[in-house]
């Protein structure tokens, strides 16, 4: 079986995250896709799977709480299966509670755990019981902000097969008073070099304005600090690449998300795309917001 060295995808994650939409893009892209399967069915289709005649064979198996008790056992088959898998990767997709209450509001469906209860009841239920499945994960996506044609593209980003060769690492910038991002595998705080926001002539642009960028990279400590940060990442990213870890996230934050973090962001990427087996995306999370 594993000189076949199939790939196997398991997704799962909260209900309401994406699953479907992560399923149909995968189907988009070349991928066998089973949806609903039961973890102890695991084994024995990743098993058939590997005696294909496809080359390469991509093998995504979506599993959810609608499995019942059975789901209870995912994370035990999970780490048998990845001693006999070497190719198996698990894709966590979450969400804020509002934006989870909002999609099952808009279909006009109660979560599959609320039971008598609330919305809020059911998501909290699921949550705690995923927290131990969500720490063995290779990718996690929070969905909160994509809708579905982004969350399709990040899908293309993360498992075309080009992008299983390397290491798919998103440096965003956000601002810490619209909280921290859920899905950050590293966070660095931008608020030691001076703000824009208090000079007026600088307050109405962004990192992304000449201006703003100038001010903020000529400041004491910033160059140093991107230097040596870009430095210290580069072992974490080669370790990433060996460890089969195939997406990372680099957060960095100031206030408000519009310009110390937004320049520092561009900066870095610039650094970090020069790396061999690193494919480097930016996202400006809370660029626009007030």
């Amino acid at each position: 079986m594993q000189e076949r060295k199939h790939e196997l995808l398991v997704v799962t994650g909260m209900s309401g995250a994406g699953r479907s939409t992560v399923g149909n893009a995968l189907e988009d892209l070349g991928w066998y896709v089973v949806d609903n399967l039961p973890p102890q069915m695991l084994e024995p289709i990743s098993e058939l799977f590997s005696l294909t005649k496809t080359p390469n064979p991509r093998l995504a198996v979506v599993i959810d709480v609608r499995g019942g008790e059975f789901f209870s056992e995912l994370s035990e088959h999970l780490h048998k299966l990845r001693i006999k898998v070497p190719n198996l990767r698990l894709l966590f997709l979450e969400a804020t509670d509002s934006a989870l209450v909002k999609r099952f509001e808009s279909v006009r469906r109660p979560h599959p755990l609320q039971g008598n209860g609330t919305l809020l009841d059911g998501i909290g239920v699921e949550r705690a019981a995923l927290v131990s499945i969500r720490e063995q994960a290779d990718f996690v996506v929070d969905t909160s902000d994509l809708n579905i044609h982004q969350l399709s593209t990040k899908t293309a980003e993360l498992f075309t097969a080009e992008a299983a060769k390397k290491l798919s690492l998103t440096v965003m910038s956000f601002g810490f008073k619209h909280g921290l991002p859920a899905d950050a595998d590293h966070v660095a705080d931008m608020r030691f070099l001076p703000n824009p926001f208090w000079d007026e002539s600088l307050r109405p642009f962004t990192g992304e304005d000449e201006k703003v960028s100038k001010f903020v990279l000529s400041q004491v400590g910033a160059e140093e600090f991107i230097t040596n940060y870009v430095d210290a990442l580069k072992p974490v990213l080669a370790g990433y690449m060996r460890e089969n870890k195939r997406y990372a996230m680099i957060a960095i934050g100031c206030t408000g998300g519009k310009h110390r973090s937004v320049a520092v962001v561009t900066r870095i990427a610039q650094l970090l795309s020069e790396l061999d087996d690193v494919a480097v995306s930016v996202k400006h999370r809370d660029l626009g917001k007030e």
